[in-house]
């Protein structure tokens, strides 16, 4: 059944005047009994909110935070690094995050190793983990992959939307045909592995994502990737490689075929959908609700099995921010203005974990799902692909 929303409910969107930053994105209600069950689970989030692009006050950071350990989440895999960041801009990024951290060491924390999420936990404090959306933060230095494996990144895309040195990513491939891999990408990848970094294949175009699986399952069988947080194209009886036109509502060009979530399922890694509405390019124009969150996940669920299905929201703290960073990120964000058009529609909101989740576990729940098929989804899958790649 095609999920596409009307273009009546647009409309109807587009008259409220609604139009909610994350920070005051909707709050779904919930039973008590899933309220407990999520502050009890461990829960990682994903979520891509830089410095500048997402938030620039300190206490932005400190109050989403903070509403994330009202509310159980155990931590997030944060993305410090996207489009061109160079090293040095990382580092900045990284050294902004951290100053603030610093602030609360008795509820927040820096993970480097899948133990150090479990001890998090135990303590009762939120624990970051890095990510970088951009290989460029290496500044086309190999030997820096060691570099920034120590300061914490422990996963990281080859690509992000436009052109690397790696490959393509999705909005490029909109544009050019679909080169695949690189061998500068290929010996990127030598070194992740080797350095005990994740590869992340969201972002990424459809044949440079095939020649990475194919590239590590001959050089390194046994080492899985992930697709972070990449929607179902199928759900939507769409294509990702389909020409945007003009009119269409949902052009599905950062989601994933069927056969990349088989296959990267195959290779023993995690596919998670996004809960972010931009990312879904207009598919809804408003809040996404519980519902929407658990279709993806149930097609994703029947698609690969229960043990390869993550969740992120791939939030940002700021949707003004974001639309800013769009629109002066132009090489990122070449898809004939689609992305700011579905701003403009109305698609300009996040699903708040803290404010999302018990929400979604009681959808979940009334689905038929298990407290331990729950548990995977929230952080067990996950998890165990950390601890097989760091």
């Amino acid at each position: 059944m095609l999920k596409k929303l009307s273009v009546s409910l647009i409309s109807i969107a587009l008259a409220s005047g609604s139009a909610y930053a994350s920070q005051e994105s909707k709050s779904w209600d919930a039973s008590k009994k899933a309220q407990a069950f999520v502050k009890d689970a461990l829960v990682m989030d994903m979520f891509a909110s830089p410095y500048g692009a997402g938030w620039t006050e300190d206490k932005q950071m400190e109050d989403y935070i903070q509403r994330a350990i009202d509310t159980g989440i155990s931590g997030v895999s944060a993305t410090l690094a996207a489009t061109y960041y160079t090293f040095e801009q990382f580092e900045a990024e990284r050294n902004k995050w951290q100053s603030v951290i610093n602030k609360h060491p008795n509820t927040m924390t820096v993970g480097y190793t899948v133990e150090d999420i479990k001890q998090a936990k135990e303590n009762g404090k939120y624990v970051f983990i890095w990510n970088s959306q951009t290989p460029t933060i290496l500044n086309g230095d190999l030997n820096k992959v060691a570099t920034v494996k120590a300061m914490g990144v422990n996963t990281m895309q080859l690509v992000y939307n436009g052109r690397y040195r790696t490959g393509l990513g999705v909005i490029e491939a909109l544009h050019y045909t679909d080169i695949g891999l690189s061998d500068w990408g290929r010996s990127l990848i030598d070194e992740m592995v080797k350095n005990g970094i994740l590869v992340d294949m969201s972002h990424t175009s459809y044949q440079t994502t095939m020649d990475i699986m194919s590239y590590m399952e001959d050089k390194h069988p046994g080492v899985p990737a992930v697709f972070s947080h990449s929607g179902p194209a199928g759900l939507y009886e769409c294509s990702p490689k389909e020409k945007i036109k003009k009119d269409a509502l949902a052009p599905c060009y950062r989601l994933i075929t069927d056969e990349q979530a088989i296959r990267v399922a195959k290779m023993g890694g995690v596919v998670s959908p996004t809960f972010t509405e931009w990312m879904l390019d207009g598919i809804f124009p408003d809040d996404i609700t519980p519902e929407q969150g658990a279709d993806m996940l149930e097609y994703y669920i029947k698609l690969v099995g229960i043990d390869h299905v993550g969740i992120a929201t791939d939030d940002m703290f700021s949707t003004e921010l974001v639309k800013t960073f769009a629109k002066n990120s132009p090489q990122s964000y070449n898809d004939f203005g689609y992305m700011i058009d579905a701003f403009d529609r109305g698609a300009d909101s996040g699903a708040e974990l803290a404010k999302f989740l018990p929400a979604l576990t009681d959808e979940l729940w009334k689905r038929g799902y298990s407290n331990d098929d729950i548990l995977k989804m929230y952080s067990g899958n996950l998890m165990r692909v950390w601890e097989q790649t760091w």
